[in-house]
C-alpha cells in the first residue's frame, strides 16, 4: 500500500470515528442515532470499496506494462539471438571458404 493510499485510509478511519462520535453525542433518539451512524458507516464502506477498487484497478495497470515490458524484452533479447545465430553463421562458412582456399593453394 503507498503512502497516499495509507494516508487515505487513515482519513476515512478518522472520519468515521469523528461521525460515529458526534452522532453518539447528539440529542437525538437512539433510534435516530443508530440510524445515522449505520448510514454514516454504510458511507464508510461505500468509500472504501471504491478506494479498493482504484487500487485494484492501478495494480492491474502496473501489471500489465510489467507484462508488456517483459514481452518485449523476450521479443529484443530473441531478436538480438537471432541476429548472433547469422553472425556467427556467416562467419563460419566464411572461414571454411578460406580454409578451403588455403587447401587448394
Amino acid at each position: 500500500m503507498s503512502d497516499n493510499s495509507k494516508i487515505l485510509v487513515a482519513l476515512l478511519a478518522g472520519m468515521a470515528a469523528g461521525v460515529a462520535i458526534g452522532i453518539l453525542f447528539a440529542p437525538d433518539k437512539g433510534s435516530e442515532t443508530r440510524d445515522k451512524l449505520n448510514d454514516s458507516l454504510k458511507n464508510l464502506g461505500d468509500s472504501i470499496k471504491d478506494r479498493v477498487a482504484e487500487e485494484i484497478e492501478n495494480l492491474s495497470e502496473i501489471k500489465e506494462k510489467v507484462a508488456e515490458n517483459i514481452r518485449s524484452t523476450i521479443h529484443s533479447v530473441e531478436n538480438d539471438y537471432n541476429q548472433v545465430k547469422a553472425d556467427v553463421s556467416n562467419a563460419s562458412e566464411q572461414t571454411e571458404r578460406t580454409l578451403n582456399k588455403v587447401k587448394n593453394s
